[in-house]
């Protein structure tokens, strides 16, 4: 099993969750979270004055897949995801050791 986070620009994410529920992948966690990366933020003006913003609003998506699943999210993530311009997130992939379901204690891929 593996863990997947994406870091996303927050306006695909109900567009990336649909696709990847119509793909069979209901179970999810998000996070609002804050960033940058080469982008290095972004200067925005306010009245006759300007400002630099250099932690900006992004969303952590985080699941579980099979190991068989990883490409076919990780492919649904970026074909959704991609805008082309600089701060479309990245995709980090972790093993996962081993998943319990707390309800009732199933455990691997059942629990998933």
């Amino acid at each position: 099993m593996k863990k997947i986070e994406a870091i996303i620009r927050p306006e695909k994410l109900d567009e990336i969750k649909k696709a990847l529920a119509i793909a069979g992948f209901i179970g999810l966690t998000t996070f609002e979270v804050k960033g940058r990366g080469k982008q290095k933020g972004i200067v925005l003006s306010y009245r006759t004055s300007e400002y630099r913003v250099d932690l900006l609003p992004k969303t952590k998506l985080e699941l579980v897949v099979e190991d068989k699943d990883v490409e076919k999210v990780v492919e649904i993530i970026c074909d959704i995801g991609k805008t082309g311009n600089m701060g479309d997130g990245k995709i980090f992939i972790m093993p996962v050791e081993e998943v319990i379901r707390v309800r009732t204690g199933e455990r691997g891929n059942e629990a998933i």
